[in-house]
């Protein structure tokens, strides 16, 4: 992921005619802030009124099992992307969420939180492609996703350190009305942006695609075919998101455990938020030496054998924390050298972009639909920190598995 040298560079490079891109990637930064401090509450909301972390695993998982079938519901009858289109219907949800989330103390209202969820992530996620493809050229897409993806890190990376200070032992309502905040601010630059666009031209027009007829049993072949090439990098992606997953379910709970005896819990989620940012130089020179996938098997064998020793570190706080930094930082350099490896992937055989986008979105829900459920139930009867310890080892051996069973070049010959 790019670094704030790497965003101040973009900014200096990107004409006037830009300010828009950062327009929204402002309106990111505060939406990703709302979101933020809504995550670190949520699993520590669930317990406090009594559930499991078994349940409050299940019930986190389910956003992501929403996601999946909006996203089918999407494709099938939205034909109007326009991304102020997406982010109104955003806004309009968020909104909604946290008083649903302030108001569940049954089941059937946190899964209705987590629907709510899911399909408000979803219109992020459209609206930031559809306004991408609009208002920037085509040889800035990469480097204007870079800029909107540092400030989104750095709202995700404050918003725990806001969330840890003002939780105490109950969740009152302090945390909501300052997501709502944020909310409010991000709205308003969602205001500035649809002045500023409609004083300005779209650069590129986003055609839009009459559905062709789906021929599931060849479209699912082709899953397989494909699939079967790729695996062990779906695997990686797979392993990357029940990592991400865990921290962001049982991670505050670790964080409110070290506060009530420190008083510096909200450390812990920033040590893993925090390495986003600083890792795209470092990403970039492991690339370059030892390739991309690599660089992603050996950084994630690193940053699970961290994670693995936490079991020996929970009665020194300090350096827990610590520990977790740089196993974070490891784990980070994954992200951007696999996502290469997709870009590689659809450069080599366009003609099954959409087969090669579908295969790493499904591995990345099932990520998020098994991650909170096996880490709610194993913090449950094992302990935090004891849990991260196993999703090390975890971690550690997919890594190992990947390091020499993954041919050196992986080449998709699909006609």
């Amino acid at each position: 992921m790019p670094t704030l040298s790497h965003l101040f560079r973009h900014i200096k490079q990107h004409e006037p005619g830009h300010q828009i891109l950062y327009v929204v990637s402002f309106m990111s930064l505060f939406w990703a802030m709302f979101d933020g401090i809504l995550m670190f509450v949520l699993p520590i909301l669930i317990t406090t009124m009594g559930f499991s972390e078994t349940m409050m695993g299940i019930i986190i998982g389910t956003s992501s099992v929403t996601g999946i079938f909006f996203d089918m519901l999407l494709c099938k009858f939205l034909k109007n992307t326009n991304f102020r289109r997406m982010y109104l219907f955003m806004f309009v949800l968020c909104a909604f969420y946290p008083l649903i989330l302030w108001q569940a103390k049954a089941v059937w209202l946190f899964l209705i939180a987590m629907a709510v969820w899911g399909m408000y992530y979803d219109f992020f996620n459209i609206g930031n492609f559809d306004f991408v493809g609009r208002h920037t050229k085509k040889e800035e897409h990469t480097s204007s996703f870079g800029v909107m993806r540092v400030f989104i890190s750095l709202g995700y990376m404050l918003a725990p350190l806001l969330g840890g200070l003002l939780i105490s032992d109950i969740v009152d309502h302090k945390p909501f009305l300052l997501s709502w905040v944020f909310l409010a601010i991000a709205f308003l630059f969602y205001i500035l942006l649809t002045v500023l666009q409609r004083k300005k031209k779209t650069i590129a027009v986003v055609q839009e695609i009459e559905p062709q007829p789906l021929r599931a049993l060849n479209e699912l072949h082709l899953w397989k075919k494909i699939g079967g090439v790729i695996f062990p990098i779906l695997l990686l992606t797979f392993t990357l998101n029940i990592i991400d997953a865990f921290f962001w379910t049982i991670g505050p709970l670790v964080s409110e455990n070290l506060k009530a005896a420190h008083g510096f819990g909200g450390l812990f989620m920033v040590a893993y938020t925090l390495p986003p940012l600083l890792v795209g130089w470092t990403a970039g020179i492991f690339v370059r030496k030892v390739g991309k996938k690599r660089t992603s098997f050996y950084s994630l064998a690193v940053g699970s054998l961290l994670l693995s020793l936490f079991y020996f570190l929970k009665e020194h706080s300090v350096i827990l924390i610590f520990t977790n930094f740089i196993a974070s930082f490891c784990i980070a350099i994954a992200w951007p050298a696999i996502n290469g490896v997709y870009a590689d992937y659809i450069s080599e055989a366009p003609h099954v972009e959409k087969e090669i986008e579908t295969l790493e979105d499904s591995s990345t829900n099932l990520g998020y639909i098994i991650g909170p459920m096996v880490a709610g139930f194993a913090s449950e009867h094992l302990g935090h920190v004891e849990t991260f310890s196993i999703l090390g080892v975890f971690g550690f051996i997919v890594a190992i598995v990947l390091m020499y069973k993954t041919p050196r070049h992986i080449h998709i010959a699909i006609k």
